[in-house]
């Protein structure tokens, strides 16, 4: 791996783990800043979110209680697709519930610097290893 692409996996990955993070979930400021303005998103639960809906909502979903259960992640790997997009595959656990992740980060400027552009959650059954 070249160092750009070391340095963008990074940087995306410090995204991920950043929005999984209950200050910044519940923070409107952090969010704007972390979410492309194109941002979509397919739950876990199989609903569709727009960056409006990210922005209004995120702080009140869970995993955004500063006392509450939070997303456990682990295996997350990256790479870069072309300069300034990023694929990012995880696994998360969440009050017992697993679910593999998929995001992409879009990285247009310096200023705005790396944002998720998209992310999908797919539920894993129980009996799934």
């Amino acid at each position: 791996m070249t160092r750009e692409e070391t340095e963008a996996v990074r940087a995306a990955i410090e995204g991920e783990l950043r929005l999984l993070d209950p200050a910044v979930r519940s923070s409107r400021a952090e969010t704007l800043r972390l979410l492309d303005p194109e941002f979509t998103e397919v739950g876990a639960s199989g609903r569709r979110y727009t960056y409006e809906v990210t922005v209004a909502e995120l702080a009140d979903h869970p995993g955004s209680a500063a006392d509450g259960p939070v997303y456990e992640p682990s295996e997350i790997t990256g790479v870069l697709l072309a300069p300034g997009l990023v694929h990012l595959t995880y696994e998360t656990r969440f009050e017992g519930r697993r679910a593999r992740r998929s995001s992409l980060w879009r990285k247009r400027d310096e200023e705005s610097g790396w944002r998720m552009y998209y992310h999908q959650g797919t539920p894993v059954p129980p009996d799934i290893p």
